[in-house]
């Protein structure tokens, strides 16, 4: 369970790096209004990683909830531990894809990351019943 753990951090931690890439892919960023910079810029690279932290962030508290359902109602630790690993393997290509406009992949990929949260949840809901 320990890296199912893990990954619930790193999980918490991936909208920053495209937060980081978002600040860094156009000149002049201004720490001191970061948002009204943001919705200054045009660059497609700098709103594609904007989105991509964005919605990291949505699928964060989900993810983190499956994962501690699941362990809470007992379903099975290498199981869990499979279902967090491919989430956030398949988060990071959500993030790469959204940042190279591969639009068709990134939505495969998201569904796909949807896919394992609600096999955390189901597989608890299933375990206490």
């Amino acid at each position: 369970m320990t890296i199912a753990y893990i990954c619930i951090l790193l999980a918490a931690l991936l909208p920053y790096v495209w937060t980081v890439i978002a600040k860094t892919s156009a000149p002049k960023f201004d720490n001191r209004d970061p948002r009204r910079w943001l919705a200054r810029q045009d660059n497609p690279r700098v709103q594609r990683a904007n989105n991509a932290q964005l919605n990291a962030f949505e699928a964060f508290a989900p993810f983190a909830a499956g994962v501690l359902m699941a362990q809470l109602a007992g379903v099975d630790p290498q199981r869990t531990t499979w279902l967090a690993i491919a989430f956030v393997a398949l988060r990071l290509l959500h993030g790469v894809f959204y940042l190279t406009g591969t639009h068709r992949a990134r939505s495969l990929v998201w569904f796909a990351g949807l896919g394992c949260v609600i096999a955390l949840m189901v597989q608890a809901a299933l375990r206490i019943a």
